[in-house]
C-alpha cells in the first residue's frame, strides 16, 4: 500500500508530464490536496511530504483544522481552500478562517464574505463557479451570467477576484474533457480585458488532469489519489 508522500509523488509527476506536453512548466500548475473528510493525521503526513495547499468541502471540519494547523510552525506556508457549496449561515466561518474560496456562484454570498471578512486578515481569494455543462445538478452560474457577477465581486473592497472555476460533466475521452476546459479558459481571457488581475483557472482532478492543464489550468484538485477512499458516512 502506497504511503501519503508516494501518491504526492506520482500526482506531481503526472503534473510535470502534462506541464510538458503542451509547453508549460511545472510550477505554473499548483497541487491542491484535496482533505475532505481526511483526518488530521493525513494532513500531517501530507505537510511532511512538503504539500502546503489544501481543500475542504465541509464547513465546520476545514475550520477545526484550521484552527488545528494555526499554532503549528508551518502555519505561515499553509494555504486553505473552501471549494464546497456555501450556505448563507456558514459565510462568516468561512470568511474568518480560509485563504481561498472557489465556489461563488451568488453575489450576495459574495458579499457577505467581504463584510465578514475580518480586518487583521488580507482580501479573500475568490473564484466563480461556472456549470460549463449547465448541468442542473450541479451549482455554478452561466457563461452569460459570468461578467455582470465579475463585476459586481470585484468591487467588494476585502475580496480579489482571481478567476473562475468548474467541475465540467463527466468524460472518458479526452477531446470532451479539453473542450470544456477550453471553454472556462476561454471565459477568463475575455474578462481579463476588464479584470486583468483574473491568474486563476481552478480545473481539472485526477480522471481529466491532463486535460484541464493543457487547457490553462492553474490549480488541480487531487483527493482521493493522494489520501485514498472518502468515508462519507459522517457527512450530511
Amino acid at each position: 500500500m502506497s504511503s501519503i508522500k508516494q501518491n504526492i509523488e506520482q500526482v506531481i509527476s503526472q503534473i510535470t508530464s502534462a506541464t510538458e506536453k503542451c509547453g508549460r512548466t511545472a510550477d505554473s500548475v499548483q497541487l491542491l490536496a484535496v482533505s475532505k473528510t481526511k483526518p488530521i493525521t493525513a494532513i500531517k503526513e501530507a505537510i511532511a511530504a512538503g504539500q502546503f495547499a489544501f481543500g475542504e468541502n465541509y464547513v465546520q471540519e476545514g475550520v477545526e483544522k484550521v484552527q488545528h494547523f494555526a499554532a503549528s510552525k508551518q502555519a505561515t506556508q499553509l494555504s486553505w481552500h473552501f471549494i464546497g457549496p456555501i450556505q448563507s449561515n456558514k459565510t462568516r466561518q468561512i470568511a474568518e478562517h480560509f485563504d481561498w474560496v472557489h465556489s461563488i456562484d451568488r453575489a450576495k454570498i459574495a458579499r457577505r464574505l467581504s463584510e465578514q471578512r475580518p480586518a487583521e486578515l488580507p482580501p479573500l481569494n475568490i473564484l466563480l463557479q461556472v456549470n460549463t455543462s449547465a448541468e442542473a445538478s450541479k451549482s455554478g452560474i452561466t457563461f452569460n451570467e459570468l461578467e455582470a457577477l465579475a463585476d459586481e465581486i470585484a468591487a467588494m473592497p476585502n475580496l480579489v477576484l482571481r478567476g473562475l472555476m468548474s467541475i465540467p460533466q463527466k468524460a472518458d475521452d479526452y477531446d470532451s474533457q479539453y473542450a470544456a476546459f477550453k471553454a472556462l479558459a476561454d471565459a477568463q481571457h475575455a474578462l481579463q480585458s476588464k479584470h486583468p488581475q483574473l491568474d486563476t483557472l481552478s480545473m481539472g482532478m485526477s480522471g481529466d488532469m491532463e486535460a484541464a492543464i493543457a487547457a490553462g489550468s492553474t490549480i488541480v484538485r487531487i483527493g482521493t489519489a493522494i489520501f485514498g477512499a472518502r468515508d462519507y458516512s459522517n457527512k450530511q
